[in-house]
């Protein structure tokens, strides 16, 4: 097999994104001289272009809005020999077929793949006991993996994770310049995972302060309207909801001692930069933490109750509330 120009495809969220990045260092690794190139979404781009081991990062974003024409004349341009799937897209899958890129692997799971794939694995996601950092690697069987690796081995290339440091907002500036340390709280996940209570969070930013901390509360400016009335009026409390682009927020956390959130795009970033990446998660299955806790070196993946029946069972379940603010205080301070 040609290995030489490869194209990695998962235009889903900064989560899943940053789940993918370990396998590209993989590639790098097996094949040294090889060009890899990413395919995202445009808000995932600061994500992609602070990963060292991609040389190449390619907005799906702008080529999505392409007439057909035009998206085969890009496809062509890249000139790859290897596209991967991982986060099946029929467009995508149907313009590689088009472009005639030697190597299409994807699942077999998708049934446009059969017709557009010529290396189809044969592995399930929804009902594996695997994370999804794991998963990711099913995808380069054809390059030559022979063994899944551990989280511990995936854990290690996280420090390819390299985002430069950009300028604040001028308010979170001082805010960071009169404050010895902070910690950032992440409430909302745009509906993707199960959430612990604002309350709770409160409580915790709360019980921070009086242990002599800072504390910032982050989100768009739409989540921020779901709560930013009921945060106390403390100096050492700031909401910087809606104030910063993606970029600003990886240098926010980045600066931080840690961050706590439920299953989202900000906890993942905050575990790749070795923070304390506390998680809040049910043991339900497919958004347990076995499958998707954060998995940097200084992470950690909190449930109420890992043999909760509820949840064994798939039925809805909100055991998550039941994570006591103390319990995520003693993981960030203890």
């Amino acid at each position: 097999m040609k290995v030489e120009r490869i194209l990695i495809s998962r235009t889903d969220s900064i989560g899943d994104v940053l789940l993918t990045l370990p396998i590209c260092h993989w590639i790098k690794n097996q094949y040294p001289q090889a060009k890899i190139f990413f395919l995202g979404k445009n808000y995932t781009v600061p994500i992609l272009k602070a990963y060292t081991a991609i040389d190449e990062v390619c907005d799906w974003t702008d080529i999505e809005n392409m007439t057909p024409e035009k998206q085969l004349a890009y496809f062509k341009s890249l000139d790859v020999d290897t596209i991967i799937h991982v986060f099946p897209n029929k467009t995508i899958a149907k313009l590689a077929k088009k472009a005639k890129i030697q190597n299409r692997i994807g699942t077999s799971h998708r049934l446009f793949h059969l017709f557009t794939c010529n290396y189809r694995l044969n592995f399930t996601r929804k009902g594996s006991e695997l994370h999804e950092a794991q998963l990711n690697y099913e995808l380069v069987r054809p390059l030559g993996l022979k063994e899944l690796p551990s989280l511990l081995q995936i854990q290690s290339v996280t420090t390819n994770f390299q985002p430069p440091k950009v300028e604040l907002p001028t308010a979170i500036s001082n805010f960071i310049s009169t404050q010895a340390s902070y910690f950032v709280l992440h409430p909302k996940s745009q509906g993707s995972a199960l959430e612990w209570p604002i309350e709770k969070y409160i409580e915790l930013a709360n019980m921070l302060v009086d242990a002599g901390h800072s504390v910032a509360f982050t989100g768009t400016e739409k989540e921020g309207l779901l709560f930013k009335d009921k945060l106390p009026e403390n100096p050492s409390i700031i909401d910087t909801t809606g104030t910063m682009s993606l970029e600003q927020l990886m240098t926010f956390i980045q600066a931080s001692q840690g961050l706590v959130a439920c299953s989202t795009g900000p906890l993942h970033i905050a575990a790749f930069l070795d923070k304390k990446a506390i998680g809040l998660y049910s043991s339900r299955k497919p958004i347990h933490p076995g499958r998707w806790q954060p998995i940097g070196r200084n992470s950690k993946a909190l449930v109420f109750d890992i043999n909760c029946a509820s949840c064994a069972a798939k039925q809805p379940c909100k055991c998550i509330e039941n994570i006591t603010p103390t319990t995520v205080l003693n993981e960030l301070i203890g």
